[in-house]
């Protein structure tokens, strides 16, 4: 067979990722820049494109695998991860990519989403975030802030949005990360992230959708806003953000306020981030819609937890053991049976 490390493997480039059909989302929607991003980021992660798949449902992001010269399936509402799972228990060598949105993916899909989490399958889930629903044109979402005024609640709405990241957390995601559609090397390196890690990744994007929800996300990328709104998280360092990390968060008998860095509060009193901390994440998560807080982005958890495909393949092996004569067919045929005429 000889040595696997002389075997020349072409490398590949963003190029070999994109596929011959013509990009269609509106001018300027988020999409296109997570999709350059990850064609960006594919090269390097060591899979050839034969082994990589990409899944989706239904909406703006599920044009996805369209637009990828990788295995595809475009699915039907909600129900990626059902197909991505049986595609990765199929094949668990495969590289395996679901991408949906709020409302794909955290609407009808919800039950999904949630269980895939939970069996921690090896799949990497990108989930566009831009609190809208853009396919159907402009109806509020399951992320849709509390009075959020669109086609489908003139008067605001009345709903309690979802917290993508405490929702996955609550499922027991292993992975659970943040990124924004236009900062190119931060969410390149956390697809990174998300290929690396053994278990079910949860990316949420926030992604902007200039038609229905233009704006949703601007305080967040503004240059004259997001060093004070952004908090970038680094495992093993304090939380600093703000014009020359002046600001921090520190933690109050459970309760996370920011302070400014000077006479009363030095750099020892700030938070210092731990990505395998599931209370430190959970703490995190809940950020989310405060006007207080800054936003985090980048991983806020990540543990190593049994895989399920590697669990089946271990329990059918050991049921193969027990007993090697058994077959399908004798199976089907055992046990009561019947004759219908």
């Amino acid at each position: 067979m000889g040595d696997k490390s002389m075997v020349n493997v072409k490398k590949l480039t963003r190029k070999d990722f994109s596929s011959d059909q013509m990009v269609r989302w509106c001018p300027g929607c988020g999409d296109y820049s997570i999709l350059a991003q990850v064609q960006k980021t594919l090269p390097d992660i060591g899979v050839e494109k034969e082994n990589i798949v990409f899944v989706s449902g239904i909406g703006c992001s599920s044009r996805f695998p369209y637009y990828m010269n990788t295995y595809g399936f475009h699915t039907i509402h909600g129900r990626a991860p059902a197909i991505a799972s049986g595609v990765k228990i199929a094949n668990p060598d495969l590289s395996v990519w679901i991408v949906t949105g709020d409302g794909d993916g955290l609407s009808i899909g919800g039950n999904h989403t949630i269980h895939i989490l939970r069996r921690n399958i090896d799949v990497n889930i990108l989930l566009f975030n831009n609190r809208i629903y853009g396919l159907t044109k402009g109806q509020y979402s399951p992320t849709s802030e509390l009075g959020k005024v669109s086609k489908s609640t003139p008067m605001g709405s009345l709903d309690r949005p979802f917290n993508p990241p405490a929702l996955a957390l609550g499922s027991q995601a292993t992975f659970v990360a943040r990124a924004i559609d236009v900062d190119g090397k931060p969410l390149q390196s956390m697809i990174r992230r998300a290929q690396e890690h053994r278990g079910t990744s949860f990316l949420e994007i926030y992604q902007n959708c200039l038609i229905f929800n233009d704006g949703a996300y601007s305080h967040l990328t503004d240059k004259k806003t997001k060093e004070d709104t952004v908090l970038h998280l680094e495992h093993g360092k304090p939380m600093l953000f703000g014009k020359d990390k002046k600001k921090g968060v520190f933690l109050s008998k459970n309760t996370p306020k920011v302070v400014e860095i000077g006479e009363q509060w030095s750099e020892s009193d700030i938070l210092v981030h731990n990505e395998k901390d599931w209370i430190i994440a959970s703490i995190l998560s809940h950020f989310t819609y405060r006007e207080d807080l800054p936003t985090p982005v980048g991983v806020l958890y990540a543990v190593d937890e049994p895989v399920y495909e590697d669990m089946m393949v271990d329990q059918i092996s050991h049921a193969v053991s027990q007993n090697q004569k058994a077959d399908l067919n004798s199976l089907l045929g055992s046990g009561d049976t019947w004759t219908v005429e």
